[in-house]
């Protein structure tokens, strides 16, 4: 059974818009390396083409992940998402107890997670701790580098 992922509106359409991307100029892109690369001769020694290969088989698995999210997606409606509690569609501020620390977040589906974009999953070791929270409780996340106590200053419905 495959598992069901939860998106955002915006994740759904981003999805969407890099599947296109990659089912039309990604091929072609690809395609075009390797036709150029099958022209320096022997294909045993060709590291062009074994590249181009490799990215070639990359971007069909991205393609099928992303086909296979999209088919087993789980839409998170702009009615499900209160702004009162955490959950996924919201945007929470958080304050790290010990460092004073202020992070923004926002909190998505494991699809649509860039921790370097400020968007972290339900199901990562902070988002679990956050969902279901109101703006002033206190949560500790088991984080890699040890336990670590956050404040929740403000949940905006985005």
């Amino acid at each position: 059974m495959k598992k069901v992922v939860k998106l955002t509106n915006s994740g759904l359409n981003k999805l969407k818009e890099e599947l296109e991307y990659l089912k039309t100029e990604g091929r072609t892109d690809i395609a075009e390396r390797i036709k150029v690369a099958r022209g320096y001769g022997d294909l045993s020694e060709n590291s062009e083409y074994d590249d181009a290969k490799n990215e070639q088989a990359k971007i069909e698995a991205r393609i099928a992940e992303i086909e296979s999210i999209i088919k087993n997606h789980s839409l998170i409606s702009d009615d499900e998402v209160k702004g009162d509690t955490v959950s996924i569609g919201v945007m929470v501020e958080i304050l790290n107890v010990k460092t004073k620390a202020k992070n923004k977040l926002k909190i998505v589906g494991s699809a649509e997670a860039d921790p370097f974009d400020g968007r972290i999953s339900d199901e990562s070791p902070v988002g679990k701790a956050l969902i279901g929270k109101k703006v002033g409780e206190k949560v500790t996340v088991d984080a890699p580098s040890g336990l670590v106590d956050y404040e929740i200053l403000s949940i905006v419905k985005k």
